[in-house]
């Protein structure tokens, strides 16, 4: 396995489309074997998704030696997902950035955390949600510090646990 010392982000470009959907592609099978089958299905994110947040500079690369091993989207300002929360409440309504569609091809460890802190020095105000499946993920938050907040409904009704770190 390769060092995190030797990651880097950038914005995510169409040359890396068919890299980005075959490490999705990968996330969720991982996913299906990790009793986590529905957060994602067969088909999330859809390409059309993915071509929309490189155009408008949403989706990131994390590479190594000039090779992708993680994607994620990352939104600065109000998710309309977020604004309505359940059995809880945000810690704070400032301007947040939001971790979105985050995956890696599973071939390097730390990859979250690293993404966690590039995104942190943009804005150190950070919200991300999680299925209530996805056993992994809630661990790998909680280890980054953010705490749960409540319960978020995505675009297709379903809910997500929702976290904030400030």
């Amino acid at each position: 396995m390769e060092h995190i010392d030797k990651l880097q982000i950038r914005k995510a470009k169409n040359e890396d489309l068919n890299t980005i959907l075959k490490i999705y592609e990968f996330a969720r099978e991982f996913m299906r074997q990790n009793n986590n089958p529905s957060q994602w299905g067969s088909s999330h994110p859809v390409k059309e998704i993915l071509i929309n947040d490189i155009k408008e500079g949403l989706l990131y690369v994390v590479t190594s030696n000039n090779i992708i091993h993680g994607v994620f989207a990352f939104i600065i300002g109000e998710d309309p997902t977020y604004i309505n929360i359940e059995n809880g409440k945000w810690l704070s309504s400032n301007t947040y950035g939001t971790i979105h569609r985050i995956a890696s091809d599973g071939k390097i460890k730390g990859i979250f955390h690293f993404v966690v802190n590039y995104c942190y020095s943009i804005i150190p105000h950070i919200r991300i949600d999680t299925h209530e499946d996805n056993k992994i993920m809630q661990h790998l938050v909680n280890k980054e510090g953010f705490s749960y907040r409540g319960i978020i409904y995505v675009s297709d009704g379903t809910s997500r646990l929702a976290y904030e770190k400030i």
